[in-house]
């Protein structure tokens, strides 16, 4: 997909959004680019759908380069308009390198309604499901501890929809939770660097675009999860073997829940184990994890069990 045939792209919709200075940005700024969409984007975006659905799962496919790149952008463009619905950091937040570059609160805020509106209007479909948790669909955004430490994960209240685009997982749904310290720690699982991720409020994010140039940034793909007849796979591009970690890496001492976690939840749930050598080994260790090549296949629905 070549979004600039289009004559709009989501880096121009972001860069929109960040110039903003008023209120009212949907009508200003979005609906404006979402009526400009409507001339090719969306179709656009349909076409390249079903395509990369169908060959995400024999690993990266240089074919969907431009189209990976262009689903990274408008990721981040849901990861600022999502930081309407975020809790404050709990901290300054000075060290996050994204909070650095662009700070939660000078982004300017939407309704749910108009959140939706301009990813259903790109032919997106939401979700809110609540009947049982799972990691593959949602995304912790608060912990509230039982005293039980085996209490399963239990969602407690939706904080923003999740977005289906065709067979691929556009966007976790955000949820608060009730759960054991041994499912889910305060702290960790609501706290912790969120991998894949540009942009929280609420916690540190890391995704690889990080540290890179004003535009070799923008080159970064998308993480494709998909949900298809034989089940969820998660980061279903990646090939590499979440088993066989390399010799001497951080995620060598993570076990081997631990790095399935990272990839489910995006993020680790509870402290690790070998937590002291990985500090000792690396003070800013848990942002310097490399999870991007693994890849996970489950049954659909069982991904939080």
């Amino acid at each position: 997909m070549h979004a600039k045939e289009s004559g709009v792209d989501a880096r121009g919709l972001f860069e929109a959004l960040r110039d903003h200075g008023g209120r009212n940005v949907y009508d200003t700024v979005v609906r404006p680019w979402l009526d400009r969409a409507e001339d090719g984007y969306r179709a656009a975006l349909e076409r390249a759908g079903g395509p990369l659905a169908d060959s995400a799962l024999a690993g990266d496919d240089e074919r969907h380069g431009n189209l990976l790149w262009e689903l990274y952008a408008l990721s981040r463009v849901s990861d600022v308009l999502l930081l309407s619905f975020q809790p404050a950091a709990e901290a300054t937040g000075a060290e996050w390198w994204a909070h650095r570059l662009h700070p939660p609160d000078r982004w300017p805020r939407v309704t749910t309604g108009e959140y939706l509106g301009l990813f259903t209007g790109l032919g997106m479909t939401p979700f809110e499901e609540t009947t049982a948790f799972d990691p593959f669909l949602h995304e912790i955004v608060e912990v509230e501890q039982a005293e039980d430490p085996d209490e399963p994960v239990r969602i407690t209240e939706v904080v923003w929809p999740g977005l289906w685009w065709g067979a691929v997982l556009f966007q976790r749904a955000g949820v608060r939770v009730r759960a054991g310290a041994r499912h889910a720690e305060r702290g960790v699982a609501d706290r912790s660097p969120l991998y894949w991720t540009f942009l929280r409020r609420h916690r540190p994010t890391v995704d690889e675009s990080m540290g890179w140039g004003h535009n070799s940034q923008w080159a970064t793909d998308f993480r494709v999860d998909l949900r298809t007849a034989t089940g969820d796979h998660a980061n279903a591009c990646a090939t590499s073997d979440i088993d066989d970690p390399e010799e001497g890496s951080h995620e060598a001492l993570l076990t081997r829940a631990e790095r399935r976690d990272l990839v489910r939840h995006r993020c680790l749930v509870r402290t690790p184990a070998a937590s002291g050598a990985l500090a000792r080994k690396d003070p800013g260790w848990q942002a310097d994890l490399y999870p991007y090549d693994w890849r996970l296949t489950f049954p659909a629905g069982t991904s939080g069990r």
